[in-house]
């Protein structure tokens, strides 16, 4: 087995699905970096959740916005859902797993807030009820899927955004989940600072 072709294969691999994304996802991230803005701006918050690499996509998210992504500025309001172990495990034994981040969504969510919702495949159940709660609690939707984008792409709304990934497998979905994420904050940083 020859190991250094089979690393240059995931990093063409990754490479390839990056750039197929341009088209179809530039224009979306863009709306979804404005959406973010405006409901920061009115004083709102941006709740992310997802599941194993998505769960770690939506701290790191966050842990962007709180601390910071490339320059100084203030802090900004974001909360990663899958972090605190005994609401996760509470909610998780009481009423099931399906509802970790519903719970939450209902609890901390208000209209004018954004759920940024992750899932590779757009079928995880505890992602669907928590875009489920944020339309119950008026609040925007940017999912970020792949896969065609599975159940999750036929609940959003029209005031929602799609941000689907055009690939199938998991590893490319999420490479290109986070290149995503880093983009939305740094157009959140280049709107809240005036950057070119």
């Amino acid at each position: 087995m020859d190991l250094i072709a089979r690393v240059a294969k995931n990093f063409e691999d990754s490479a390839h699905t990056k750039l197929e994304a341009i088209e179809l996802m530039a224009a979306p991230i863009a709306a979804a970096i404005e959406t973010m803005t405006q409901s920061l701006l009115a004083g709102g918050k941006i709740l992310a959740c997802g599941n194993g690499g998505s769960a770690g996509d939506a701290q790191h998210f966050a842990a962007e916005l709180v601390g910071r992504f490339e320059a100084e500025r203030q802090e900004l309001a974001a909360v990663a859902l899958s972090t605190d172990s005994s609401i996760l495990t509470a909610v998780g034994n009481d009423y099931g797993f399906n509802y970790i981040f519903s719970k939450q969504v209902r609890a901390l969510g208000h209209a004018g807030d954004v759920l940024l919702a992750i899932s590779t495949s757009g079928n995880s159940a505890n992602v669907i009820e928590a875009i489920k709660a944020a339309h119950e609690n008026e609040m925007r939707i940017i999912a970020l899927t792949g896969k065609g984008g599975g159940q999750i792409g036929e609940l959003l709304g029209e005031d929602d955004i799609h941000l689907c990934v055009p690939a199938n497998r998991t590893a490319r979905i999420q490479e290109t989940h986070l290149l995503t994420i880093h983009c939305l904050c740094d157009g959140i940083d280049a709107l809240l600072l005036g950057v070119e």
